[in-house]
């Protein structure tokens, strides 16, 4: 796949700006939903963040020679 827009550094960022904000809003208001605390919250928003942005990253291929 030889999309230029998976190679392009500040796409790369951008992506993951959007992904963690995602995660974070996800994990932070459904912690605050099920009746955690807001310091909890925000530490669950900070791993919600950090898990969406390692699942949904593009792995880079393998070359087969």
């Amino acid at each position: 796949m030889n999309d230029p827009l998976r190679k392009c550094g500040f796409c790369r960022f951008m992506r993951g700006l959007a992904f963690s904000a995602i995660g974070a809003g996800i994990a932070g208001y459904s912690g605050l939903a099920l009746g955690l605390n807001r310091e909890d919250a925000m530490i669950a928003a900070f791993f919600g963040a950090l898990l969406l942005v390692i699942l949904l990253t593009p792995k880079k291929q393998r070359s087969r020679r």
